[in-house]
């Protein structure tokens, strides 16, 4: 009997000298191009088949990556030629911040083509055990030697279940994106599930608590900020990044185009949220009386500071036309809620109280959801309604009436 040749594109597979067998073959690249491609294994069973899934996969139409990517590599250059193109500013930087935190430090050194999903677990588990100040202590080149509070008190915080979610789902979206590129066969993320975080139904105010602070707030220059927030359940950033351009005081119209955010240090009007969050919204009456008399209370500033008037075009201003930043508006919220005796509240619990209390009124969801520019109805219904009290009351009353 002859002796077997080994045939074309079958690879080979050989001792090398310290020890390790070295599986090779041709097999095509993601630059479309023939490269001979090397597996190594302690045994030559181990080669084997590492060769047989390259192989496999090269059978499959799935080429292998002409470059040798780092995990860490690739997401600095998915942070900047991908994401940063096609997604909004505060986005970018939520991303860049997960990547540089945590994924970097973590598993940044390993081979993008040799992560494994109990690499992942391992990530996810080392986010859940650190406390806060030590998860942003850890090293890049040694992370394994980061103890939680090895040196004095444990601050006793841990890192949210929604920031695990998050540094996961970034992990998740980079390396969808690496098999959409075809530099790895499948995304490990995907297979490692991350249980994701209980969100606190929304509180809103009740009908008396809402005209209360109406009434504190009269006479204020931002009187009409609190008004747009609870009767169209404008976002705090679409509020500030409202223009007079965008307000139609003859068709009683307003159209919410952009948002202002502090990004970096730096206040930036960015489009809004989502592609729902672009819309236009018609003034009842009284919101139309308060946004002149808000404009003609401008005009007044502007002629007090004369020269000095910074003509930014923004609906709600400090005394001299600059934007108002969002931190200052909270610290307005702060003083103004202790007045009312909203304690606990947040501003964010106007917009609730807005779907909320137009929910109590009978409008239709649908119409709410416009409005209030959610991208879900599940959103609306789920997250933003608060039944009041009362409402609750009211329905036990009919049907225990129904039972008499």
């Amino acid at each position: 009997m002859g002796r077997r040749s080994r045939l074309n594109g079958e690879g080979t597979i050989t001792l090398r000298k310290d020890g390790r067998w070295e599986a090779a073959a041709y097999v095509p690249t993601s630059a479309g191009t023939l490269k001979r491609k090397r597996q190594y294994g302690r045994t030559r069973t181990e080669a084997h088949a590492k060769l047989v899934r390259m192989l496999e996969q090269a059978n499959r139409g799935i080429p292998v990556a002409d470059k040798s990517w780092t995990v860490g590599a690739y997401l600095a250059y998915w942070i900047e030629h991908v994401v940063t193109p096609r997604r909004r500013p505060k986005t970018v930087l939520a991303y860049e911040s997960a990547v540089r935190l945590y994924l970097v430090p973590l598993v940044g050194t390993k081979r993008l083509e040799r992560l494994a999903p109990r690499d992942v677990l391992a990530l996810l588990g080392r986010l859940r055990e650190l406390c806060l100040c030590c998860a942003r202590k850890l090293d890049a080149r040694r992370p394994e030697e980061v103890q939680c509070c090895s040196r004095g008190r444990c601050c006793g915080r841990r890192l949210s279940a929604r920031m695990v979610q998050l540094v996961h789902a970034v992990l998740r979206n980079a390396l969808q994106n690496a098999v959409r590129e075809e530099l790895v066969a499948r995304n490990v993320a995907k297979l490692v599930q991350v249980e994701g975080p209980t969100y606190a139904r929304g509180q809103g105010l009740e009908p008396a608590a809402a005209r209360g602070l109406l009434a504190t707030v009269k006479g204020d220059r931002l009187y009409a900020l609190y008004l747009l927030a609870l009767t169209l359940g404008l976002r705090k950033g679409e509020l500030l990044g409202l223009r007079w351009d965008a307000v139609d005081l003859e068709k009683g119209e307003l159209s919410v185009t952009r948002s202002l955010q502090r990004i970096k240090g730096e206040l930036v009007s960015a489009q809004p949220k989502t592609r729902y969050s672009c819309r236009t919204i018609p003034l009842p009456p009284f919101v139309l009386d308060a946004l002149r008399e808000r404009r003609e209370q401008q005009s007044q500033e502007h002629d007090s500071c004369g020269e000095e008037w910074l003509n930014t075009g923004y609906v709600f201003t400090t005394a001299v036309g600059s934007p108002v930043d969002p931190r200052n508006l909270n610290r307005h919220w702060y003083a103004t809620r202790k007045r009312t005796g909203l304690d606990g509240y947040r501003f964010h619990d106007l917009r609730h109280s807005f779907v909320s209390l137009l929910l109590d009124l009978g409008a239709a969801p649908h119409i709410v959801r416009e409005i209030a520019g959610h991208s879900d109805l599940q959103v609306t219904l789920g997250v933003y309604a608060h039944a009041s009290a009362e409402e609750k009351r009211k329905a036990l009353t009919q049907l225990s009436e129904l039972f008499q």
